[in-house]
């Protein structure tokens, strides 16, 4: 792939955002291929996690400036603002933003779709578009509010100033601020431990519960937390985890996403 590097091993797949000469700012190539490793990360039982990461010393200093004042022209055919179609948090698997660097604009928003977030504190954060004259995209006005609160997401998008990595946490955008240099290494450690961990099912029913919860009252949890436990409970990896747990033993995990995925139940 010419602007995005895809690398898998011990069950994590690494996407890295590789125009570092331009500080991996985003073209509608680099989306297409993000759009399909993402298909492939989701498909292959292999992968149990995303890491994404930029080339370079930044993560993504948002969309390519290059054309000038054309950048943000007449709309192209087929014009959208998702950026990434899927986006991150439709994959059954963890996608974790290895942030860095810079992660302006629509590098900060293409952030926002994964399910964590740890950034480096050198870099310089923000939602800007509002500065650029345009606005907000890949479904910011979504993300944002649910993981940073309605005030926060205000002032982020709406002023479109910058900050940096502490700032990031206090924020609630990031969970860890490190050095640059230890930013990667950190996510790929945390992804290797869901990777030999946890069990892909059980993840995937998680994520997919957590995203939607927002748009759910308590009992329509409660109640798909219900259901959802009955598609686990007395099947192999539940009785493996709770055996490898006391043999003090790495788990053995059966149950496929590809396979034994269900009829979600809120979609019947």
């Amino acid at each position: 792939m010419g602007d995005l590097r895809f690398e898998v091993d011990d069950g994590v797949a690494t996407l890295t955002l590789d125009r570092p000469e331009s500080l991996n700012a985003y073209t509608g190539a680099m989306g297409r291929e993000l759009g399909a490793a993402y298909r492939e990360c989701d498909r292959d039982d292999a992968i149990r996690a995303v890491v994404l990461t930029g080339a370079g010393r930044a993560f993504c200093a948002g969309a390519d400036l290059s054309p000038g004042d054309a950048t943000f022209g007449a709309p192209g055919e087929g014009f959208s603002a998702a950026a990434v179609d899927p986006p991150a948090w439709e994959l059954r698997k963890p996608v974790i933003a290895a942030i860095n660097g810079h992660a302006v604009g629509l590098g900060l928003t293409l952030a926002l779709q994964c399910d964590l977030r740890i950034v480096a504190l050198e870099g310089k954060y923000g939602v800007v578009q509002v500065r650029r004259g345009v606005m907000p995209d890949a479904y910011a006005h979504w993300t944002l509010p649910r993981i940073v609160g309605l005030s926060r997401a205000a002032e982020i998008l709406l002023t479109g100033r910058t900050f940096r990595g502490e700032e990031a946490v206090s924020l609630g955008i990031a969970s860890r601020a490190l050095p640059s240099a230890e930013v990667l290494p950190a996510c790929l450690e945390l992804a290797r431990d869901i990777a030999a961990n946890t069990a892909p099912l059980s993840v995937a029913f998680s994520k997919r519960l957590l995203w939607r919860s927002f748009a759910l009252d308590p009992r329509e949890v409660g109640r798909l937390e219900t259901e959802l436990h009955l598609q686990l409970m007395g099947k192999p990896d539940a009785i493996e985890g709770v055996r490898a747990h006391l043999e003090r033993r790495p788990p053995r995990w059966q149950l496929r996403v590809s396979r034994d995925w269900p009829e979600w139940p809120d979609e019947s």
